[in-house]
């Protein structure tokens, strides 16, 4: 990534907010679980479940700020690029095989229901800073291949 405030898409700006919106309400329920300081926690195994719901509340404050923190920098950024492949880009690429599909480049490809592809991956690597009409090469498991960058946005 380019070290200064990525773009977001409208899909990983969806994403993000739905994720968001969940961490919250588990972050409510599990919290809601909780003892207060008054409140006597019986034996040990309560206490431990006491101590892991604790930890649990503090793993959902951590991703909740990590998830604000990557809005924040979304929205100083602005909207994608359509001139040059980045973070947050919407990319249609025609494949060796003629395929076309679009994609979408960002920072995790195990969220959404498009065709998403990391930016540290060997094809996002070829993407960023690529502009349409450009072929990029990458490696895949299965070999050598290439892709010709037919659009960018939309």
């Amino acid at each position: 990534m380019s070290g200064g405030p990525e773009p977001i898409s409208a899909e990983g700006l969806r994403v993000a907010q739905e994720e968001l919106a969940r961490l919250r309400a588990e972050r409510g329920r599990v919290s809601g679980t909780l003892r207060g300081e008054d409140d006597a926690v019986g034996d040990r195994a309560d206490q431990a479940d006491e101590l892991q719901r604790a930890d649990d509340v503090a793993r959902l404050e951590d991703r909740i700020a990590e998830v604000e923190g990557r809005l924040k920098e979304a929205a100083v950024a602005g909207a994608p690029s359509t001139t040059v492949v980045g973070v947050g880009s919407t990319v249609t690429l025609r494949f060796d095989d003629g395929e076309e599909e679009v994609i979408e480049v960002t920072e995790l490809a195990e969220i959404g229901e498009r065709t998403l592809v990391t930016w540290d991956s060997p094809l996002g690597k070829a993407l960023l800073g690529r502009h349409a009409g450009e072929t990029v090469a990458y490696d895949t498991p299965a070999g050598a291949a290439s892709a010709t960058v037919l659009s960018i946005g939309g």
